[in-house]
């Protein structure tokens, strides 16, 4: 048992000219302060206290020596020259050692803070001190110090040594063994003489400098216990949940691919329509496959010989040779869209009232799908350089917070945050794993169709070169290693989350919902979607704009105002290139664009109002306008602080409702969803409502102080190691990749339906 002895003192005297100094000496340190005792604020307001009690550095005896009578002297001064009155009162700590799992109740106040001893088991290699109040204020400070004499215990000096936090109605801080060898620490708590550390009220600088009536205004109840943390074995035991859980989804694509491979072993020697494919060779009839469109479908109001571009597309002259699908170094971007044919009809046919496939399929495949590979490789060029400087700019933080003991830099769920060597929170990290691996495995995925597109391309099957939607698969491969960029960017977030790294979060996100949408778009619009160039430029200003909008967006209206209507415009521009299939040209004026806005409004609202030209389109672009409108208004009226996840909000709506259209759509059409994408938008719709739910449980929140942040906290819910946003974690990263999947089996029912009988929508 530990002895400690508490020093009280009280002076009547108010004059802080002529202090009452008093000093204790004991064998291995001496501690000094003065009555009254001054603390210091904002604006250079001064808080002093005529009632001070300290807890003296207590000695403890070693082994080598017996328990003796230890000496205190104590010394009162002071240059005053009249008699001032004091007194002095020193006790005996009766519980001045903390013991595990059980709480121990107390007062505390800036001029008397507390302090008390801890003491590892010996089967305890880490514990987690739970500091609780019922009330918020007065702002506190929760410390843990070696044992060194002398303790640092008081607002001025209380961030010297060891690990502190600042605390309103709850604390918690991790405590490992290893980092004290002594095998003992010390839990020191200040209360703190102003409360705006905590988010309290700012003093302002017209009041008085003094108050002489503090001494028992800012005294907090506080409740303390102890409680061990996880063992080794919880971490093993997480690790291979976290491997075991996403090596399920490999298991089960291998079941799949090879169940898919049986039926179309058996497939191959049964006759299919009018064509028999049997090993290597093909065999087709004179009359080519077909698949009609239902009666009363609007796009069958156009006669099969209207769609000029199927039969360019079965001609001769227009399919590449065999084996010509590998990509030449020669090609370069010029090369798009230099066929004469092209040039001199493609104005008159994208602007047909009922396009097919076959129309905007025209140009040469290769060329094209090389075209879209300059996402794959732009995207890995863009991770490299942006992913770099992340790691080394949170390894950066991880050892400030290591090395100042300051544990209000980083947001973490300090009631579930299990440190691992250097880093803090290594479960909000390992958590990211899924990104990776699934994003890993979606490539494994898209390689294995390119794969087997490009065998077919050899044997010239008749379906890979008039038939389905056309095979591109760079986007595909940009999504896969976004989604596991996400994961390595989301891991080096939650190194430290603060309000200052939160972008690295997010741009990933940015980039895989904007990657979604131009798949989307370019499924049925291969020959007119966004090149890689434009489409990663336009994710960079969006990235920019988050940035600012961290920067500027708390408080400046200047910049809601200019990002709105930079928001609105843009939807605007947006639309009416959709709206004309691209073939709008802005020419000299930019505002050109705007003006021919208003005059599509004009023709297909005012001179049609029974119905516009492009209903489909009109339809869909009106209700995207008003979507983005109203988050415009939104942004305007509320002003929300957390900027980035509002432009994820933004990009995730446009992305869900254009998803929602496009299904609706090819249904109207009469298409079919086969068994596998319509359980993929089942398991996308619940693995996404179960995500959304652990995403909202707000565990912390760098929108506000450190210390409000921790009143959010919450133990672990999962194997003991794993929080909500860890369950968020591997559920995100399962309806991202079944999200993924949707988009590449949509529309594998039309690999046998001829491009000229595909709508365009």
């Amino acid at each position: 048992q530990v002895d400690a002895v508490r020093v009280y003192v009280n002076s009547s005297s108010e004059n802080l000219q002529y202090p009452v100094l008093f000093v204790v000496r004991q064998q291995k340190g001496v501690l000094s302060w003065q009555v009254p005792l001054i603390f210091r604020g904002l604006y250079q307001r001064t808080y002093n206290y005529q009632e001070v009690s300290r807890t003296l550095c207590p000695s403890e005896p070693t082994p080598e020596t017996r328990p003796s009578n230890q000496i205190i002297f104590v010394d009162v001064a002071s240059m005053a020259p009249f008699n001032i009155a004091y007194e002095l009162l020193v006790t005996r700590l009766e519980n001045f050692q903390l013991e595990t799992n059980k709480a121990f109740n107390f007062t505390a106040s800036p001029s008397q803070p507390q302090y008390f001893l801890y003491k590892f088991p010996q089967d305890v290699d880490s514990v987690i001190i739970n500091v609780v109040s019922d009330a918020a204020y007065p702002c506190s400070v929760v410390s843990v110090q070696d044992i060194v004499c002398p303790v640092y215990d008081l607002d001025h000096n209380v961030e010297f040594n060891g690990v502190y936090q600042s605390m309103t109605k709850q604390a918690a801080i991790t405590v490992q063994r290893k980092d004290f060898p002594g095998e003992q620490f010390f839990v020191v708590f200040v209360i703190k003489p102003e409360d705006y550390a905590c988010g309290g009220s700012v003093p302002s600088s017209i009041h008085g400098n003094v108050n002489r009536t503090w001494n028992l205004q800012r005294t907090k109840n506080l409740q303390v216990t102890i409680v061990p943390s996880i063992k080794k074995s919880v971490y093993v035991q997480a690790m291979f949940f976290s491997f075991l859980s996403f090596l399920s989804f490999y298991l089960g694509s291998v079941i799949v691919a090879f169940v898919h491979y049986i039926s179309t072993d058996v497939k191959l020697t049964v006759p299919f329509g009018s064509v028999f494919i049997a090993g290597s060779g093909i065999m087709t009839s004179s009359r080519p496959i077909s698949t009609s469109t239902p009666e009363g479908s609007s796009y069958g109001a156009i006669d099969e010989s209207s769609s000029s571009g199927g039969h360019q597309m079965s001609s001769p002259e227009r399919r590449p040779a065999a084996g010509s699908d590998t990509d030449s170094s020669v090609e370069e971007e010029s090369d798009f869209d230099t066929m004469p044919e092209i040039e001199s009809d493609k104005n008159i046919i994208r602007t047909k009232v009922f396009l097919y496939l076959s129309d905007l399929s025209r140009k040469d495949r290769r060329i094209v799908s090389k075209k879209y590979k300059i996402y794959f490789w732009n995207i890995i060029t863009i991770a490299v350089f942006y992913a770099l400087p992340v790691i080394q700019l949170v390894i950066t933080y991880q050892t400030v917070v290591n090395v100042t003991g300051n544990q209000d830099i980083c947001y973490y769920n300090f009631l579930c945050a299990h440190p691992l060597g250097v880093l803090s929170a290594f479960n909000n990290i390992l958590s990211n794993v899924g990104h990776m691996m699934l994003g890993f495995l979606f490539l494994l995925i898209v390689l294995r169709r390119d794969i087997l597109h490009r065998r077919a391309m050899e044997m010239k099957d008749i379906y890979t070169l008039d038939y389905g939607i056309p095979k591109h698969f760079g986007l595909f491969y940009a999504m896969g290693i976004a989604l596991m960029m996400e994961g390595v960017l989301s891991a080096c977030y939650h190194v430290c989350p603060n309000y200052s790294n939160f972008q690295f979060d997010t741009s990933f996100m940015y980039m895989i919902a904007g990657l979604c949408m131009l798949k989307l778009y370019q499924t049925r619009h291969p020959d007119i979607n966004a090149s890689a160039y434009s489409a990663y430029a336009s994710f960079a200003v969006v990235i920019c704009l988050a940035v600012l909008g961290v920067v500027f967006g708390k408080n400046d209206m200047w910049f809601w105002v200019v990002f709105s209507m930079i928001h609105v415009l843009a939807s605007l521009a947006l639309s009416t290139q959709i709206y004309y299939m691209g073939r709008f040209k802005m020419g000299k004026c930019y505002l050109g664009i705007f003006r021919r806005a208003v005059m599509v409004l004009y023709t297909d609202c005012i001179q049609q109002c029974s119905r516009p030209m492009y209903m489909d389109r009109m339809v869909l672009l009106i209700v995207g306008n008003l979507v983005n409108w109203s988050f415009a208004i939104f942004g305007l009226v509320y002003r929300p602080r957390d900027f980035a996840s509002y432009i994820l909000g933004i990009f995730i709506c446009n992305l869900l409702l254009y998803l929602a259209f496009y299904i609706i759509m090819k249904l109207r059409s009469s298409e079919k969803l086969l068994p596998i994408p319509m359980f993929c938008i089942v398991a996308t719709a619940v693995v996404w409502a179960a995500a959304l739910y652990f995403f909202f449980q707000n565990l912390s929140s760098w929108e506000e102080t450190p210390a409000e942040s921790r009143e959010k906290n919450r133990p672990c819910i999962l194997l003991g190691f794993f929080d909500d946003h860890d369950v968020w974690h591997f559920l995100s990263a399962a309806a991202l990749f079944f999200s993924f999947l949707v988009l590449l089996t949509l529309d594998d029912d039309l690999d046998t339906v001829r491009r000229d009988k595909i709508p365009v929508f």
